[in-house]
């Protein structure tokens, strides 16, 4: 975890954000042990910004890993930073309902959750067929 961690805090580190000056970075970890970072990037055009979770994981399926197992995400909050309602639906497309994601700050603080904890019913690709 603490390696998730330390990836999350360094891509932090390239986050663009001058609208909200709120950094945020990613670290996913592939099924097959590979990692991916990413990290927040604003535009003027609000709608066209990225958050680092999502960053990371388009990375992670650009370079092929469709299935991830973990993802850590860490920003300068009082309590361990959670992600929002987009990045929570496209942790379930590429990663299992069981898969760990591990929330954190600056300070230290974490809480491990799954994906199905952060998002119970998440819509899923067999959810088109009904």
């Amino acid at each position: 975890m603490e390696t998730l961690i330390q990836r999350a805090k360094e891509a932090r580190d390239s986050a663009y954000v001058p609208y909200s000056a709120f950094p945020v970075g990613a670290c996913a970890e592939s099924d097959t042990g590979l990692f991916f970072q990413g990290c927040n990037i604003e535009n003027a055009s609000y709608g066209l910004s990225n958050c680092g979770e999502r960053t990371a994981i388009f990375n992670a399926v650009s370079a092929g890993a469709k299935r991830l197992k973990k993802i850590a995400v860490i920003a300068d909050t009082k309590a361990p930073v959670s992600p929002c309602g987009a990045c929570r639906q496209v942790m379930a497309e590429f990663m299992v309902p069981e898969a760990e994601v591990v929330l954190a700050n600056l300070k230290g603080d974490t809480k491990k959750m799954t994906v199905a904890e952060l998002l119970p019913g998440a819509f899923e690709a067999g959810d088109m067929d009904e």
